[in-house]
């Protein structure tokens, strides 16, 4: 079998720490299977960067691993310009957050040639190569103009937004024209490959196939969803481990019977946390018999700290949490436990299933991978429920979910409080079609099933 080549912004780990995210856990399955070569950015700024010494190591007997370092300048450039402060605030419907700086668009385009140049003669004749997410949408036409011919997939993590949006993008012609160089273009949700195709076929006169495939310039290229999924039976045992049943124990002495609902994300403003703050306090408004009987956990451990959206957005949720702890708190109960450490995966599997309810309310998001943790963690006899954004990826595939609009304080606290109430037997009927789903549907048949879609090109 062709080895598999992986490419993404940061590598490994290929051992599980406890904090490795299910995206590398699969990755990892997926090279140990077939043997092959993770590289990327090896996570450091030197003088040198992409022209400093090769870093390999840290690898096993099947699967090695290669990074370079960046400059400063290919990092502010990149990394902290174009990839952080154009393209994920575009791709997530934010361009007034987006900085539309000419520097940093030609930093994208110089990494991004620099790390295939680099890449090159690591590669062998029937390798595979498998690129990940937004920091190399354009790596694909950088090796094809190295005359490399392997066949070549992209997946991309995040939303991929309607044409009429990403046409505010300067230059998104050339860059999604850059993307069909590429021989498989994955996406997590059928709206977000549909997106694609019809941006492709309306701005730069490509022809629409067979449902998923584009024909322009004599070549053609497969867009489609795969709907990338879980370990779930991994974490499902996650959820026994000692690690997991001491969190467990903890947080329900803490509840002494107490509800709790649950939130774990990045501070980010794709999130949607202020939103979420908002619709909790308007569930004590609305429904006061929770008072003193429901919390809101929220673990949102800060990212991308240097930039100022973030830093306004944790400024806010310092001031929501506190104003709602000061209007409802009473003697032995805190409505918002806000916390913004990290947690291992095994402590975080003994939090949800302490928890009734999940609530994943981004305003955007590729995926998100908690809604489906929670549902794995949970008791099958006397399981909670997920209350969840229909702009969350996963909504597509978790139509039990109570599905809501996160922009709609009264609607997300009417669904809290349905959640809250929901009696055993429907919430079992709800969790059992869930838990059925992302066991079939898991990061395992995704790797697999964007790999055989993608070899298939190959022999095509």
């Amino acid at each position: 079998m062709s080895r598999l080549v992986v490419v993404s912004n940061r590598v490994g780990p290929l051992k599980d720490t406890g904090r490795a995210g299910g995206l590398a856990v699969a990755l990892v399955d997926a090279l140990t299977e077939t043997g092959g070569l993770w590289f990327g950015w090896s996570g450091d700024v030197s003088e040198e960067g992409t022209f400093g010494n090769l870093k390999q190591g840290g690898g096993t007997r099947k699967v090695a691993m290669a990074t370079v370092d960046m400059t400063q300048a290919d990092y502010d450039e990149f990394y902290a310009g174009y990839a952080n402060r154009t393209l994920w605030p575009v791709l997530h419907y934010r361009l007034d957050l987006a900085d539309f700086d000419r520097r940093f668009e030609e930093g994208y385009r110089r990494v991004n040639e620099r790390f295939a140049t680099r890449l090159r003669p690591l590669l062998q004749a029937d390798d595979i190569i498998w690129v990940h997410d937004y920091h190399f949408l354009g790596f694909a036409a950088e090796l094809r103009a190295m005359e490399v011919g392997n066949p070549i997939g992209f997946f991309l993590h995040i939303p991929f937004p309607a044409p009429e949006v990403l046409a505010g993008l300067p230059n998104a012609e050339r860059l999604v024209r850059r993307m069909l160089a590429y021989d498989v273009v994955g996406f997590q949700t059928r709206r977000d490959a549909a997106n694609f195709r019809r941006f492709a076929v309306e701005e730069l006169g490509a022809v629409e196939r067979d449902g998923d495939k584009l024909d322009i310039a004599g070549g053609t290229v497969v867009a489609r969803a795969f709907p990338i999924g879980i370990d779930a039976a991994g974490f499902a045992r996650q959820a026994t481990t000692p690690e997991a049943r001491r969190n467990t124990a903890r947080t329900e002495k803490l509840l002494v019977g107490r509800q709790q609902i649950i939130g774990v994300d990045r501070i980010d403003y794709s999130k949607g946390l202020p939103e979420r703050f908002r619709a909790f306090g308007r569930l004590l408004e609305d429904y006061p018999e929770n008072r003193g009987k429901v919390s809101l956990m929220q673990v949102a451990p800060p990212s991308r700290a240097e930039l100022d959206a973030y830093a306004e957005i944790r400024r806010e949720l310092e001031e929501l949490s506190g104003n709602i702890n000061g209007r409802f708190a009473d003697l032995d109960w805190t409505p918002i436990r806000y916390m913004t450490r990290s947690f291992t995966r095994r402590a975080l599997a003994g939090l949800y299933r302490a928890s009734r309810v999940a609530l994943v309310t981004p305003l955007r998001d590729g995926m998100n991978l908690v809604a489906k943790e929670y549902v794995a963690a949970q008791r099958a006899e006397d399981p909670g429920v997920v209350v969840l954004s229909r702009f969350a990826g996963a909504a597509e595939g978790m139509p039990e979910a109570l599905i809501v609009n996160p922009h709609s304080a009264e609607g997300v606290a009417s669904s809290l409080q349905t959640a809250l109430n929901m009696p055993l037997d429907e919430r079992r009927s709800r969790w059992q079609a869930i838990f059925d789903r992302i066991c079939q549907n898991d990061a395992a048949a995704w790797a697999t099933s964007f790999l055989e879609t993608l070899r298939g090109r190959a022999t095509n």
